[in-house]
């Protein structure tokens, strides 16, 4: 199964949502491959040791014709990542959008799962262009991190839009997710986010909440998911709850230790 992690809005969780899921999934006895589709390499970075050069990145599987398998690296405590690199952002003007560009992400994934089928998760990049259009095409579900404030609503709507733009093209409906980040419980304006998105969006919002968590946000800064950093905090128990909700949903087809 394949999960791509997308918002067109900044600074949603986005990043560690992808983080924290892998550290999960692996100590469920489901170790994945996370793929850094983001030019800014914010999860390659916080891997510590991942390679700086472009011909072991992303980056060659676009413009080296490299396969996947071969820019795997292995990740501690996670699974594999394919990291990003800065020159992914050449992607858009050196490939133009035609279907074979578009596709190139899910072709290569398929040739990769029949010799190692494990979860994938996609961290992508903030913003639509053919390397988020390549995650989109290539998941079997897009989990959309949605921060409790006002503006994030918004987004939601356009990626919705989006969404529904794409779906005649690809001829199916895009299953969707909607993951509420730096939940407080505190304020008010949380709870007012999730009503709305769940008036808007329905059974696609879930019960699930990542909680405003000290251990979430320090943990990237120190190299670790949540769990290494601290596995008793609220925000380990959070991204615990995720998983077991995305496998109740069907949207991971795996089994939980």
């Amino acid at each position: 199964m394949r999960i791509a992690i997308f918002n067109q809005k900044g600074g949603v969780g986005k990043t560690t949502t992808a983080l924290n899921l892998g550290a999960a999934l692996n100590r469920s006895g489901n170790s994945p491959l996370l793929l850094d589709l983001d030019p800014q390499g914010h999860l390659s970075s916080i891997h510590g040791k991942a390679p700086v050069e472009a011909n072991r990145s992303l980056f060659a599987f676009y413009q080296d014709i490299r396969n996947l398998s071969e820019l795997e690296i292995a990740w501690d405590h996670i699974g594999h990542l394919i990291p990003a690199h800065q020159q992914l952002i050449k992607v858009d003007s050196i490939f133009g959008k035609g279907p074979a560009i578009l596709n190139k992400l899910r072709n290569g994934l398929e040739a990769l799962e029949a010799t190692n089928d494990r979860p994938t998760l996609i961290d992508c990049c903030p913003y639509i262009g053919v390397l988020a259009l390549n995650a989109i095409f290539a998941c079997d579900c897009l989990v959309i991190p949605i921060s409790t404030d006002y503006l994030s609503l918004q987004a939601a709507d356009h990626i919705t839009r989006t969404l529904q733009v794409l779906e005649p093209v690809l001829k199916r409906r895009i299953e969707r997710r909607y993951l509420l980040t730096r939940f407080d419980r505190r304020r008010r304006m949380s709870d007012d986010v999730r009503s709305k998105l769940r008036e808007r969006y329905g059974d696609d919002v879930l019960d699930t909440v990542i909680s405003e968590n000290v251990s979430v946000a320090e943990s990237p800064s120190l190299n670790q998911d949540v769990y290494r950093h601290n596995a008793s905090s609220s925000g380990a128990h959070d991204h615990t709850t995720l998983l077991h909700e995305l496998v109740e949903r069907g949207d991971l087809n795996i089994t939980l230790k």
